[in-house]
């Protein structure tokens, strides 16, 4: 009987990813309203105590030198326009200079977007849609790859370390070892994903242990601050309030601005990474979710026993959790398939490549004079006769007969 409370049954017939989709969208905002509580209930009380410190600053200043409120006021919006144009009270180093360009062209491409900087011009506006568009997307292609070879260079470690663990205890047999010196196969070697999300939150904290102990030490901020804007900048955020690389000078400035890029470009790729590796997670968990749920509009409870099928031997286990099979099979279900959905012949191949070479050895055997014996139920039956494909078929017959 199928559910009627449940929520999934109000958008009509759904399969798991569209009962997956609407969780996650539930969950998201569920997610963003305990944010918004949160930061309001942290944030809301400074934000007050600023704008009267402001108002009484105002009043003070407007008293102290005889100043019309409205007078002062334009002004500000003055000064506001020119620190959208990157004019501070403090000198700065020029924006628009090549090395200041090449810093925004990053964080454009990047995705940082500290807005610190901004195009002024009609000109620089259209460039930067069409800039943006191609960079961004080519950024997000190499960050993919770099997971990429993250997880083929983890294979190719837990691949050399089981061979080595192997040849300790005794040696490995010489078609493996064969198979070693190819190194092609990296078939089964995939990490798991839990064993990739570690390694990459271990590389990003050391990372930004680094980093932060730097810009404390040339940009003067304190570590706790240093560690935020690590965050900020790395997951691509980009709030702006703290932005590195931004006085006239330094010392060792050609030094620093070249860890200060190499220190963004690995941390934006391992957080990258890691925020991927985590969504395969969160994916996990609403599959789960959906289970537990029991609903079934959005999930069929499968593997019905069928006779007469024999499935293969990566059919019958429990799936792996590797990194492979979580990003490229995310979207394939465990021994079950939906009502109504199409079988594949990759599929289908795949599910009868057992039951096709079974068949093939007992045809031959049967052939030569020599058929498979069934068992002792079987021969009393009346089904054991025959030859060839018509043995095959008897013995087929034989065991539908026993199992009912």
């Amino acid at each position: 009987m199928a559910c009627r409370s449940c929520c999934c049954c109000s958008f009509g017939p759904l399969n798991e990813d569209n009962a997956r989709f609407f969780l996650l969208a539930l969950l998201i905002i569920l997610y963003l309203l305990c944010g918004a509580a949160v930061f309001s209930a942290l944030e809301q009380p400074k934000e007050k105590q600023a704008k009267e410190k402001w108002a009484q600053k105002f009043d003070n200043f407007t008293q102290k030198h005889n100043l019309s409120k409205a007078e002062l006021v334009n002004f500000l919006r003055d000064y506001e326009e020119a620190n959208v144009a990157g004019i501070r009270v403090d000198h700065i180093r020029p924006r628009w200079d090549f090395t200041g360009a090449f810093y925004f062209a990053g964080t454009v491409v990047s995705t940082i977007g500290f807005g610190m900087t901004t195009p002024a011009t009609i000109g620089g506006k259209i460039f930067l849609i069409f800039y943006g568009l191609i960079g961004c997307a080519a950024t997000i292609l190499f960050f993919n790859l770099f997971l990429e070879r993250l997880i083929t260079v983890l294979a190719y470690i837990l691949k050399a370390c089981y061979e080595r663990q192997r040849r300790w205890k005794g040696g490995m047999p010489q078609d493996n070892r064969r198979n070693s010196e190819g190194g092609d196969s990296l078939a089964g070697w995939k990490p798991s994903v839990y064993y990739v999300m570690l390694i990459l939150c271990v590389a990003a904290v050391i990372i930004s242990c680094c980093a932060s102990a730097m810009y404390t030490d040339i940009e003067g901020w304190t570590y706790f601050d240093s560690l935020y804007f690590c965050f900020v900048a790395f997951s691509t955020i980009g709030f702006g309030d703290l932005v590195s690389s931004q006085h006239m000078r330094y010392e060792n400035q050609s030094l620093y601005r070249l860890g200060n890029f190499v220190f963004i470009l690995m941390g934006v790729c391992c957080i990258y990474s890691l925020f991927n590796v985590i969504s395969i997670i969160i994916k996990q968990i609403l599959n789960w979710i959906l289970k537990k749920l029991d609903c079934r509009c959005c999930h069929r409870k499968v593997f019905r026993s069928r006779r007469n099928v024999v499935m293969p031997g990566n059919f019958r286990s429990r799936r792996n959790d590797s990194i492979e099979t979580d990003i490229i099979h995310e979207s394939e279900t465990d021994g079950r398939r939906m009502s109504g959905e199409m079988i594949s012949m990759k599929d289908f191949l795949a599910a009868n490549k057992v039951s096709l070479a079974i068949m093939q050895k007992q045809l031959s055997e049967t052939a030569n004079g020599n058929p498979r014996q069934s068992g002792s139920n079987s021969r009393h039956n009346g089904f054991s006769d025959g030859v060839g494909a018509l043995a095959i078929m008897n013995n087929r017959l034989a065991e539908t007969s026993v199992d009912r």
